[in-house]
């Protein structure tokens, strides 16, 4: 598994969705979550995707923990239709209980 420094996350919205981006320098591809938005206060984790090449390495799991800190730091309320990010917040349900919605 790679260090949290080695992996580069970014972010894109628009009015209605959002992007999460992660990507490792000197590697092809790039992951994904992505979400919709529901209103201010909620938000949808539609889907994560991370390529082939790219697996293995905790990308899926640091983009996770970046969706729930921005939530947290926006105060949103996070529906995990996605099942990774789904089964990532249940494995810390006490964590994460202020930001997920059962």
């Amino acid at each position: 598994m790679l260090e949290k420094n080695d992996i580069t996350v970014t972010y894109s919205e628009s009015d209605t969705k959002g992007r999460y981006g992660a990507f490792i320098d000197g590697i092809a591809n790039e992951a994904e979550l992505t979400i919709s938005k529901v209103s201010p206060q909620l938000i949808i984790a539609d889907h994560t995707f991370v390529p082939e090449n790219l697996r293995g390495k905790g990308i899926a799991g640091v983009l996770a923990k970046r969706l729930i800190a921005d939530a947290r730091n926006r105060g949103q309320r996070i529906v995990p239709l996605c099942p990774f990010v789904r089964g990532f917040a249940e494995k810390r349900h006490q964590e994460f209980a202020d930001v997920i919605q059962r």
